[in-house]
């Protein structure tokens, strides 16, 4: 590459502080050093020898070179020699000469950064590892140019070279401890989310027990379903909460998003909607009001759920939904999906109205409530066909947990991408 400057480019220390300037440039981390460097420039005189640089030190880092195409000589600084570890002695190495101290890797980096300079006149910039007549690998950056004729000929190629080892180690370091944290920390918020999730929601090891006060109507059951390829725990839950009038709540529902955030906003939510369970609410206006809440929220959050309050008197099952699918209710071993009321997903618009539907069940009838994805890799309706495909084999089974049991058998094992939570009523007076 031709150099528009005044000089005629005989002068070494003119070539090396250029290469050092532009090599300051590159390397920000070093700028006060170099600049400090072309600041004092050259010695005063030829004959003048300038002190060894410390080892360790920038200068000791950074060495010059320059070969000769015409004569086939090489001129190195002290420091090249100190960076690559050979004999100042020793008569400078070539470019045909100095792929033997380059890794085998690297060696074809090497070659392809020479030949563009000195074929296609490209400036050189760029690493390679060489190895020291010690057995120890260092990293070398390299920037250089060719030095053209008068006639526009290739005559010589300078460079500068730089020892970056302790510049890569250090960066390695940092990446390795960044990567550390994070993984330390996302160990940390996954822990801290399964156990907010396991605090909130009722114990799936065994059925459900319900503090009653008369004969047992309902024999419960619940899972809650891992994904296989997240480390992410969601925002899925289930629950069964006897009430103060004597009717049972069933839910099921799913935040969206992961990680602790989603599992605290899942805990309010499950609250909020035990809460006004408790007081009387009914599924509807319950819905509408989770919605109001949800879309009040300072972080905005998408979710779907399904509420049901059981009366045990009347066996009537009143229910409503939000964007999620609808119970499964089956009954001498056949499965349907109940008709969805309205209800749009929570959070999706203010002001919205969530109409409720009522089914009247039978003594044996089995009622299964569930997330998205419990049957992985299939769609919403050929999961739902899958699950009431298990009709007659629930059918058989002598407990929820038991039919609990069964999904889980069918599905569990399958790759999924989120959590998942399936709850089983069945009807037992």
């Amino acid at each position: 590459m031709r150099r528009d400057t005044q000089s005629d480019g005989s002068d070494p220390q003119e070539r090396w502080q250029r290469a050092l300037c532009d090599l300051a440039l590159h390397q920000l981390d070093d700028l006060d050093e170099h600049l400090g460097q072309l600041r004092d420039g050259p010695p005063p005189s030829p004959a003048a020898t300038p002190p060894p640089p410390e080892r360790g030190s920038l200068l000791s880092r950074v060495g010059s070179a320059e070969w000769n195409l015409l004569t086939d000589e090489a001129s190195w600084s002290g420091e090249l020699f100190q960076i690559l570890g050979r004999d100042p002695a020793a008569a400078p190495l070539t470019l045909d000469e100095l792929p033997s101290v380059v890794l085998d890797e690297d060696r074809r980096r090497l070659t392809a950064m020479v030949t563009d300079c000195l074929v296609d006149a490209k400036p050189i910039d760029g690493e390679f590892r060489i190895v020291r007549p010690d057995g120890e690998a260092r990293t070398v950056h390299m920037m250089g140019e060719p030095v053209l004729d008068s006639d526009g000929s290739t005559s010589s190629m300078w460079a500068v070279l730089r020892d970056v080892s302790e510049l890569r180690r250090s960066q390695r370091t940092v990446s390795e401890t960044r990567d550390s944290l994070q993984r330390h920390r996302a160990h940390t918020e996954h822990r801290l989310a399964v156990e907010l999730q396991e605090a909130v929601l009722p114990p799936w090891h065994g059925s459900l027990r319900l503090p009653h006060q008369g004969p047992q109507t309902l024999d419960l059951a619940a899972r809650c379903l891992r994904s296989s390829t997240s480390a992410m725990i969601g925002g899925d839950w289930y629950d069964a909460l006897e009430l103060a009038d004597g009717e049972t709540l069933l839910s099921v529902g799913d935040l969206t998003g992961h990680g602790v955030a989603v599992a605290s906003g899942m805990a309010a939510l499950l609250g909020a909607v035990r809460g006004m369970a408790m007081a009387g609410t009914q599924p509807g206006q319950l819905m509408s009001w989770l919605n109001q809440l949800l879309d009040a929220t300072v972080q905005p959050a998408l979710g779907s759920a399904v509420c049901c309050r059981y009366r045990p008197d009347t066996r009537t099952l009143a229910w409503a939904q939000a964007g999620h699918p609808a119970p499964l209710l089956f009954r001498d071993g056949t499965g349907r999906r109940l008709n969805s009321p309205d209800g749009v997903l929570l959070g999706a618009t203010s002001g919205a109205v969530y109409a409720q539907a009522e089914e009247t069940l039978e003594v044996g009838d089995l009622l299964v409530l569930h997330t998205d994805g419990l049957v992985p890799g299939h769609s919403a309706a050929d999961s739902v066909n899958l699950l009431l495909d298990l009709g007659p084999r629930l059918g058989e089974a002598d407990t929820a947990q038991d039919c609990v049991r069964l999904v889980v058998d069918e599905f569990g094992e399958s790759e999924r991408e989120g959590d998942a939570c399936v709850l089983v009523a069945r009807v037992t007076y």
